[in-house]
């Protein structure tokens, strides 16, 4: 991230605005839109980040990729000040900044369930149950992911706190008591 707390403070005025013109839920899908542009075109990202190229090349180019998607008009105002200002290159920062600022807002957590294989509906829904009865006041999106290195178990991350319940990680511990020689005085 370029500049976290230009990021943070942008994304907060946006949020504000968006709140007062009872906008917030079509500036979050705009703000996911623009993250998910951002991480697919390391070319349009380039071009956000680049001295070289003017303002009005900037705002024609932006333009042309979200030509037939229908952008609420204070998310483009707010783009059109960014240019104006010489502050884009900030723009995918603010994306993320604001989503987070959202799910703050409405009291959303996100969890990040990795296992090695994919899950069934079924298995989603009780672990989905069983962290949302955990926190009670809070919506959970629980968003799932797939690493075959993990062999089997799974991996929770919820907020800063991580839940490694892999055979990865069990395997690692078992080789580094073995490589440490905690097993001797265990014997003993």
């Amino acid at each position: 991230m370029l500049n976290p707390r230009l990021a943070t403070r942008y994304a907060k005025s946006l949020l504000d605005l968006a709140v007062e013109r009872n906008c917030i839920d079509a500036v979050l899908k705009d703000m996911q839109l623009l993250n998910d542009i951002c991480s697919q075109s390391y070319e349009f990202t380039v071009m956000l980040r680049s001295p070289v190229i003017n303002g009005d090349k900037k705002i024609s180019v932006i333009n042309e990729v979200i030509k037939g998607m229908s952008i609420n008009e204070l998310t483009y105002a707010f783009i059109k000040l960014l240019v104006t200002k010489g502050r884009e290159s900030v723009l995918p920062e603010i994306g993320g900044a604001y989503i987070t600022q959202y799910n703050s807002l409405k009291n959303i957590r996100i969890v990040k369930l990795t296992t090695a294989g994919p899950l069934d509906d079924g298995m989603k829904n009780a672990i989905l149950s069983k962290v949302a009865g955990l926190m009670p006041k809070d919506t959970v999106d629980l968003k799932t992911e797939v690493n075959e290195e993990l062999i089997g178990g799974f991996v929770l991350e919820v907020d800063d706190k991580l839940f490694d319940a892999s055979v990865r990680k069990s395997l690692s511990e078992i080789r580094s008591k073995i490589i440490d020689h905690t097993y001797e005085s265990k014997l003993r």
